[in-house]
C-alpha cells in the first residue's frame, strides 16, 4: 500500500511517495524499510548465524552478532580503553563517564542516559508488561528480562567466566561475578565511604541513607527500596515460582529458598548412603 508523505526542509517543501504498514499503519519512505519493519509483526528472521544458529530479522544485526564470535571490537573508549562492537554502544558507554542523563521521567523525575531506558522506565508507572512467558505466564516490562527468565525453565547458562569457569544465565550476572576476581570498586558513597563495583550497587546502597522506597506494589501498596525486592514480592500475588527443584516437584519464589530446600535432599541422600553401610543417626558423627 502506497501513501503520499509530506516532507519539508528550510528551503522547500517536497512530496515523496511512502509505504505504510498494513498492520500498524506506520509509514516508510522505501519498500525495503517496510519489509524489514514487517518482520517485527511476522517474527520472520531470515538471517542465521552459521556458528551458533541464532537468527535475526535484519542483516546488520547478524553482522553485529558475528562479532561475539570473532571478538572484533573496533570502537574504543578514549577515557577508559574499553572496546565495543558498535559505535552506538560506545556512545552510550561514554555517558557513564560524563554522567550525562538528558532524558527525564515526567512523573517521578528519574533521569536516564538513553531514551530507550526512559521508555522502559515508564512501564513501571503504567504497569505495562507486554512480554509474557509461554511456560509459566510471567510477564515482563522488557524483552531482555523475558529472555533471561526463559533460561530458568531451560537451565541454559551461556555466559562463562574465563577465570574460574563458572557459568551464568545472563551477562549482567557474569559481569558482577568477574568483579569478585578483579576486586575493582570504583563507585564510592560520599556519605559513609563505602565502595562498590557498580554504579547501580551504589545507587541501591544510597537508599540505606535516604530511606526512599520508590517501588510500589500495584496490588497491595507495599513499597520497596529495590525493584528486585518488588519483583519477588509480586510473585506472592501472582503465584509465580520460577525456581524448580530438579529432584522433586517443589518450586520456589526465590533462588535462595531453593538452595535451602536442596539441603533437605542432600541430607536424605547422605542418610541413605549411611543406612546402606549399616550406620545409624547415633553413629553419623563418627562417619568420616
Amino acid at each position: 500500500m502506497e501513501y503520499n508523505c509530506e516532507t519539508s526542509d528550510d528551503a522547500t517543501q517536497t512530496i515523496k511517495r511512502c509505504f505504510a504498514c498494513k498492520v500498524c499503519k506506520k509509514p516508510f519512505l522505501s519498500n525495503s524499510d517496510l519489509i524489514r519493519h514487517g518482520r517485527t509483526h511476522s517474527g520472520e528472521k531470515p538471517y542465521g548465524c552459521e556458528i551458533c544458529g541464532a537468527k535475526f530479522a535484519i542483516a546488520s544485526n547478524l553482522r553485529t552478532h558475528m562479532q561475539t564470535h570473532t571478538g572484533d571490537r573496533p570502537f574504543p573508549c578514549e577515557v577508559c580503553g574499553s572496546r565495543f562492537s558498535r559505535r552506538g554502544i560506545l556512545k552510550s558507554h561514554v555517558k557513564t563517564h560524563t554522567g550525562e542523563q538528558p532524558f527525564s521521567c515526567s512523573i517521578c523525575g528519574s533521569k536516564f542516559s538513553e531514551n530507550s531506558n526512559l521508555r522502559k522506565h515508564m512501564r513501571t508507572h503504567s504497569g505495562e508488561r507486554p512480554f509474557r512467558c509461554v511456560t509459566c505466564g510471567a510477564t515482563f516490562t522488557v524483552k531482555a528480562n523475558l529472555k533471561t527468565h526463559l533460561r530458568t525453565h531451560t537451565g541454559e547458562k551461556p555466559f562463562g567466566c574465563n577465570t574460574c569457569g563458572s557459568k551464568f544465565s545472563d551477562k549482567s550476572t557474569l559481569r558482577k561475578h568477574i568483579q569478585i576476581h578483579s576486586g575493582d570498586r570504583p563507585f564510592r558513597c560520599q556519605i559513609c565511604g563505602s565502595a562498590f563495583s557498580r554504579r547501580d550497587y551504589l545507587k541501591t546502597h544510597m537508599v540505606t541513607h535516604t530511606g526512599e522506597k520508590q517501588h510500589e506494589c500495584e496490588m497491595c501498596g507495599a513499597r520497596f527500596s529495590q525493584n528486585s525486592s518488588l519483583t519477588q514480592h509480586v510473585r506472592i500475588h501472582i503465584g509465580e515460582k520460577p525456581h524448580p527443584c530438579p529432584v522433586c516437584d517443589s518450586r520456589f519464589i526465590q533462588k535462595s529458598n531453593l538452595k535451602k530446600h536442596m539441603k533437605v535432599h542432600a541430607r536424605e541422600l547422605f542418610e541413605m548412603s549411611c543406612t546402606a553401610s549399616n550406620m545409624t543417626m547415633q553413629t553419623l558423627p563418627l562417619h568420616t
